[in-house]
């Protein structure tokens, strides 16, 4: 198996600037490894509610994580601007691994690159759901 690299803007659909905050690094002085997660979920739910496919309080289907996993190859810090690029490698009829790469403002590769599965369930049985049609459409422009 090759050692994972870093990849270029090219192969990000989409970005948001995520601006760090002071409570974001840790002690060694750059941002700690599990706010990274944290700017992985930032994006995605950013996407999908700015998309009108994610209602967080009442919509009949969620997403649940089932899989995470980063990989890092730089330093981010406070004080700067994270710029987070979202894409989708593949999904099926209830599940969505979203991938992200995380660049320091203006880099020309990622920082951090990873990705999380979502299972798509009922609100209420927590069972898997078909995606909704509005979902996929959304999920197909970050292909």
């Amino acid at each position: 198996m090759s050692r994972p690299q870093p990849e270029a803007r090219s192969a990000y659909r989409h970005f948001l600037p995520i601006t760090t905050r002071w409570m974001d690094n840790d002690i060694y002085g750059h941002v700690n490894n599990v706010v990274y997660y944290s700017y992985f979920d930032t994006v995605v739910n950013q996407y999908l509610i700015a998309q009108g496919v994610l209602d967080i309080h009442a919509g009949e289907v969620i997403g649940l994580v089932v899989e995470t996993q980063c990989n890092y190859f730089a330093p981010l810090a406070f004080p700067q601007t994270v710029e987070a690029g979202l894409r989708v490698a593949r999904f099926g009829t209830s599940s969505v691994r979203y991938e992200v790469g995380l660049f320091a403002e203006g880099e020309p590769l990622t920082a951090a690159r990873g990705h999380f599965v979502h299972v798509y369930v009922d609100r209420t049985t927590r069972r898997p759901a078909p995606l909704p049609a509005s979902l996929v459409q959304a999920l197909e422009k970050l292909r």
